[in-house]
């Protein structure tokens, strides 16, 4: 495990860089890989109903098949793991679990726990497809983000990847046909540093109040 020493949050966000070059010779445990992915599920998602889901792919063999999915980029060979973000077109279905869960550990009565049931098997069941996307879409931007930061956190670098043949990656992996394929995130130790960028300044992205 990386020695944690609970680095400033602003550092954090500072020094987080999409890192391409990784040194292979870096593994990171599976027990710390469910840390990092543990804290990264304090993500936040609609109504708590968590959608997300997660293929770590810490195997060389599996790795190379990757590859030439990934369009032959390099952080897939070389990076600890690639880490691909699936999220569940059916994750209401866990919502009595959750809600259950929720209601064990007193932070919801039996009414509330009910309504929010009723709501994830009633109204997120029956939204149309785009609608069930977008939800996932932002959830699972959400917990990526998180993970990223977490992995910076504790002294690794990663790089999100949307560059990639999703319909190609769901059929070689056999990832059940109810998921959908959001990103790729390779996370390891950088070999060299990341290539500078730049932010566009406040006033082109910011308005008050009105565009």
């Amino acid at each position: 495990m990386s020695t944690l020493t609970k680095p400033d949050f602003y550092s954090v966000i500072q020094e987080r860089h999409s890192v391409r070059q990784y040194d292979p010779t870096v593994k990171i445990s599976r027990e710390e890989m469910k840390e990092i992915l543990a804290d990264a599920t304090l993500a936040p998602s609609s109504s708590n109903l968590q959608p997300w889901r997660f293929l770590v792919i810490d195997e060389q063999e599996l790795k190379e098949k990757l590859y030439p999915i990934a369009n032959n980029q390099e952080q897939v060979l070389q990076a600890s793991a690639v880490i691909a973000v699936l999220g569940d077109t059916k994750w209401y279905e866990k919502g009595e679990k959750i809600y259950n869960l929720s209601q064990e550990a007193g932070y919801m009565t039996e009414e509330v726990k009910q309504r929010f049931i009723h709501t994830a098997e009633n109204i997120y069941a029956n939204m149309n497809d785009s609608v069930k996307e977008s939800i996932i879409d932002v959830d699972a931007g959400l917990i990526s983000m998180q993970l990223m930061l977490i992995a910076r956190a504790r002294g690794y670098d990663t790089v999100p990847m949307g560059g990639y043949n999703k319909a190609k990656f769901m059929e070689e992996f056999k990832i059940p046909s109810h998921y959908r394929s959001v990103m790729l995130i390779a996370i390891g130790k950088a070999a060299s540093e990341a290539r500078p960028t730049v932010r566009l300044p406040l006033e082109d992205v910011v308005s008050w109040n009105k565009i």
